[in-house]
Order: C-alpha cells, then sequence, then structure tokens
C-alpha cells in the first residue's frame, strides 16, 4: 500500500492541519479518520468556515432552535455553536497534542472580525473564549493589524495561546513574531511559566497572486520590454514572500537570539501557511504545499486541497531552495512600478472585510432563526 503522502510531511518537520469544521464531521467519525490516516494534526476556523458550516448544513438546525427558545441573542447563539464545535475538535486532537507535548493538536477560534482594529476589545473577548472553551490545546485567531499585535502581546503573557492571523506583509509579519517573543518574556520577567504557551503566525498566499497577477498579465499583454519579466513572475510573488519570511523566522528564532526563552521550556512561533488552495485553475492544485515544505512550519489545508495532496502530493524538503531566486522575484516587481507594502496593506484591509461580511450574514441568518423561535 502506497505512502500517504500527507503523513510523510511529517517527516520533514511539517504539521497539516484542517482549514475547515463542521459539526458533521466530527459526529460521522470523519476527523478521526483524517487524523489516523492523513496525519491531521489541528484546525482552523474563521467566521467563513463557519457561516459555510451554519448555514449550509442542517447540522445545527435543531441546537440554533433551542438556543433561540432560551432566549440568546444572536451573537451569543453563533458562540454557543461554535465553542461547541471548538471543544468537540479540540477533545479529538488532545491526544495529538499530549503526544507531542504540545507541539500540535491545536484548534483556533477566532474573535469577531469587527475587533480587529481594537485591541482592547480583541484582548477581553479572547480572554472570555479562552475560558469558555475551557481547553489547553485551543488558540485564540488574532488578525495582525497594528491593534492586533497590541493584544498579541498582551494574550501571550497571559499564557492565552494565539493564532496570528490575515498576514500579508513582511514586516508585519516580523512584528508579529516581535510581539509573541516580547509577550513571553513579560511572562517569564513574572517567574510563569512559558512551556506549554504556544503561538503560529498565518501567512496568507494565494490571495497575494491574485492581487499581483493582473497587474502582471496587463504587462504581458502590452508587450514590450517588460513583458517576459512579468511572464516570469507570474504566479511566483506569493512563494517568494513565503520563503523570505522563512528566513525572518530563522534569524528571529536563532538559538542564541532566544537562548533566555528556550532554557525555560518556550518555543518557536512557527509559521503557517494559509490562504493555501489555488484559485486561478491553470495552476498546480497543490503550488503552496509542494514548494514550503520545511521544518517547524505548518500548512493548513482546506478540503479540497487536502484531498489534492493526498491524491498525487510529492513530500520533499523545498522551503530552503531558491532563496535567491525569491528574493529576485520581491527586487523585480519594483522595477514594474508593483509596490508590494501598498498591495499587502490592502489585502490586509480587504481581508478583515471578507471576514465581517460572512460574519454579518451568518448572524443575519440566526436572528432568523431567533425571531422564528419567539
Amino acid at each position: 500500500m502506497a505512502t500517504n503522502p500527507l503523513k510523510q510531511l511529517a517527516d520533514f518537520g511539517q504539521s497539516i492541519w484542517l482549514d475547515f469544521i463542521q459539526r458533521s464531521m466530527i459526529a460521522s467519525g470523519e476527523l478521526d479518520r483524517m487524523i489516523d490516516e492523513d496525519g491531521v494534526s489541528g484546525i482552523t476556523s474563521n467566521p467563513a468556515i463557519f457561516e459555510k458550516a451554519i448555514n449550509g448544513s442542517p447540522d445545527y438546525d435543531e441546537a440554533i432552535h433551542s438556543l433561540s427558545a432560551e432566549g440568546k441573542g444572536t451573537v451569543r447563539i453563533y458562540e454557543a455553536l461554535a465553542i461547541d464545535d471548538v471543544r468537540r475538535a479540540t477533545d479529538a486532537f488532545r491526544p495529538t497534542y499530549d503526544r507531542t507535548e504540545g507541539r500540535d493538536g491545536y484548534v483556533s477560534l477566532e474573535v469577531s472580525p469587527h475587533l480587529a482594529r481594537d485591541a482592547a476589545g480583541t484582548i477581553e473577548e479572547a480572554r472570555r473564549l479562552w475560558e469558555e472553551v475551557g481547553r489547553a490545546n485551543l488558540m485564540i485567531k488574532v488578525p495582525a493589524t497594528e491593534a492586533g499585535l497590541v493584544a498579541i502581546e498582551r494574550l501571550i503573557s497571559e499564557g492565552i495561546n494565539v493564532n496570528v492571523t490575515l498576514l500579508f506583509d513582511l514586516e508585519r509579519y516580523r512584528q508579529s513574531a516581535e510581539a509573541y517573543l516580547a509577550g513571553l518574556r513579560r511572562r517569564a520577567k513574572r517567574g510563569e511559566s512559558i512551556e506549554r504557551v504556544a503561538s503560529v503566525a498565518s501567512f496568507f498566499l494565494s490571495r497575494i497572486d491574485t492581487a499581483i497577477d493582473p497587474v502582471l498579465e496587463q504587462f504581458i499583454a502590452a508587450g514590450g520590454a517588460k513583458a517576459d519579466a512579468a511572464t516570469a513572475l507570474l504566479g511566483k510573488t506569493a512563494v517568494a514572500c513565503a520563503k523570505t519570511a522563512y528566513g525572518i523566522y530563522a534569524n528571529l528564532f536563532d538559538p542564541e537570539a532566544v537562548a533566555d526563552l528556550t532554557t525555560r521550556g518556550a518555543r518557536p512561533q512557527r509559521l503557517l501557511w494559509a490562504s493555501t488552495s489555488t484559485k486561478n485553475p491553470a495552476y498546480s492544485d497543490v503550488m503552496y504545499v509542494e514548494p514550503l515544505i520545511g521544518p517547524e512550519t505548518v500548512n493548513t489545508l482546506p478540503l479540497e486541497t487536502l484531498n489534492a495532496y493526498r491524491d498525487h502530493g510529492q513530500p520533499a524538503a523545498r522551503l530552503g531552495e531558491g532563496l535567491i531566486e525569491a528574493l529576485k522575484v520581491l527586487k523585480t516587481l519594483p522595477d514594474l512600478g508593483i509596490d508590494l507594502d501598498r498591495v499587502t496593506a490592502r489585502l490586509e484591509e480587504e481581508g478583515i472585510q471578507k471576514f465581517i461580511d460572512p460574519f454579518d450574514r451568518l448572524l443575519a441568518s440566526l436572528e432568523k432563526h431567533r425571531v422564528a423561535a419567539m
């Protein structure tokens, strides 16, 4: 029997988390199968995923009716549904968490996307969700906005695990990693344990290429001197950013630089590759998996990408390859008049809205159920 390519990724130091959650998947045993057969070792969720799960299936209808009949408001109904799913999933991953001594086995739950620019509100809600879920292998998702950076440092200092999300920009990634380290040092200074405080930094990929490629295609269509350079960059920017981010990670978490923390049991904040489904059908459906396999990383895959990699993935350690080429890609963009910083700033703003919109749709749907149950 052929070895499952997904399970082979662990041989290269990479963990696979699922970018999806739904109640029937947990209840049916499908999640347990993915843990056993595919080596899936965590789950990430976000408002868009919950909107799809809750509005797109009958799994939650009975619970919604009961919660509505109890007189709960729409936000509390959503949180009750999400927390129930997250508790079930964290319990399913608890053996993984124990076996890996807290390296894997995490399930992520995001604060309200309306708090993306509100540090105090993010901290308050993160604390509350952390207490309500009540599981050591929970991660609270916090966007890497300027306000989010403040929240990340505070939450880590309080021993709350954080999944830093909506990362597009390399400098913002550096800042988020520094916030994690600062939080650990604040906690250590108080004499509190930092051994099981965990974090990942979720660097979003496909949206970068989706933003850059149309500009490159304009140069290609126009022909002329810039057409060849644009052609060479098509579909390359996101992976180039990821490989460059890994270089930043290696410097920030150099053993000597963090010796004061690692001697007390702290672990690096791993880079997590997010937004890994291929949006352009002309590209490989595993283009955000194959080139980014390397130690101390996580790749979070939606179901279609997970299935694709199981079918035809070719695992090998490639993350450290092509660093010079990656830097060349990023240096060539300005020659074509493309300001990557401006693009990633726009992607951050759009990313916030892309979570707000499904969150609000879900609340509107829950409100209809709530009124009908009265």
